[in-house]
């Protein structure tokens, strides 16, 4: 029991001592990563909370700054990766007004048929790529199989045909 006591008194030592000579700067490296004092300081916090666990279960480290700081580097790549969520309120405060679906695919099936009619008005080499591709959705190696053409011939026809179907969109 006696041995148990004094290496939590140790633990509790280095970690105090950690906390005086690494917190502040530890706080700056997690604020400047994240941008936000209140989530930093808590990734701070969290930092030396693995840490005393790490060290709890018998962990040894070598150098104490280098330890906390690759601890905090993982906690920040952690926030990183985390889904950011957002509350209504918060979305509608900065101006998103949510929209109907049905609306929307009404409004992408007109530009849809609309593109169609335009394809008819691109010259002949243009309209059948540009059917292949977006309408058949077909593939560049497909496509280049069904022609006869190299791919690198059929990507520049497509990419002419958008540039053409481009113009022709916003004329009318």
């Amino acid at each position: 029991m006696l041995n148990n006591t004094l290496t939590v008194m140790t633990i509790e030592q280095k970690i105090t001592q950690a906390y005086n000579n690494y917190q502040k700067g530890l706080s700056r490296y997690s604020f400047s990563k994240i941008s936000n004092r209140a989530t930093g300081e808590d990734l701070v916090q969290d930092t030396f909370m693995k840490t005393w666990t790490y060290l709890v279960k018998g962990g040894r480290v070598d150098s104490m700054k280098a330890f906390l700081y690759h601890v905090l580097n993982n906690l920040i790549v952690d926030q990183y990766r985390k889904k950011k969520t957002s509350s209504l309120d918060v979305l509608l405060e900065k101006g998103y007004e949510p929209k109907s679906p049905e609306g929307e695919r009404l409004i992408n099936t007109l530009d849809g048929k609309s593109a169609c009619l335009l394809i008819e008005k691109l010259p002949k080499t243009y309209q059948k790529v540009m059917r292949m591709r977006y309408v058949q959705d077909l593939s560049l190696a497909e496509m280049a199989s069904a022609t006869g053409q190299s791919k690198n011939a059929i990507a520049v026809q497509l990419h002419r045909g958008l540039e053409k179907l481009k113009l022709l969109y916003n004329r009318t």
